[in-house]
């Protein structure tokens, strides 16, 4: 009984050894990154390049992380006991092929809906398009919201299907679609 109770002290003691010292690298090879990073300039331009001026596929990292780790969080087990009011489809008159997407024709004071699930990446002006918001969709892919004056939806928020997002000015709506930095065809996707 007692070499037991020993055995398992040293176990402890072990396993509490290993994790301090995987920490412990993990924070040195942190700090000798950082380091790196600031004294070396291309170094420095391409971790900017990397992290600040591309997108970050959450969708990619969230099913990498599911193959290894399984759901980080119970998500299909959480139950939603009120309903959104709002749960409409995208309806529009016209469509014109407009930069990298396409520019649907809408109806005054049209409330714009979700076109799929996602996440948002992205609140904020865009050349040629105004109002911009950025979404990307659980699919993987991240589609481009604009000329639309926005409800109150947050950076990160996640948004449903159908979900309101906001009313189109204007009587127009600008929607561009994109994957791993492709721009792809909008027919496939309204």
């Amino acid at each position: 009984m007692v070499n037991k109770t020993v055995k398992k002290r040293l176990v402890l003691k072990k396993n509490i050894q290993i994790l301090l010292t995987k920490i412990l690298l993990v924070i040195i090879i942190s700090l000798i990154g950082l380091i790196c990073i600031k004294n070396n300039p291309e170094v420095k331009k391409a971790f900017i390049r990397n992290i600040y001026e591309k997108n970050f596929e959450f969708s990619k990292t969230r099913k990498i992380y599911d193959k290894y780790f399984g759901s980080i969080l119970p998500l299909n087990e959480i139950v939603i006991t009120e309903k959104p009011v709002f749960s409409e489809k995208l309806t529009y008159n016209e469509t014109n092929t407009y930069k990298d997407g396409v520019a649907l024709t809408v109806e005054d004071n049209y409330l714009v809906p979700a076109l799929e699930s996602g996440v948002v990446i992205f609140i904020g002006e865009k050349a040629d398009y105004g109002t911009t918001m950025i979404v990307e969709q659980t699919n993987g892919i991240a589609t481009f919201y604009a000329n639309i004056e926005f409800v109150d939806i947050k950076l990160y928020d996640y948004i449903e299907k159908g979900e309101l997002l906001g009313e189109a000015l204007n009587n127009k709506v600008y929607l561009v679609f994109t994957k791993e930095g492709n721009y792809l065809d909008y027919k496939n996707y309204i």
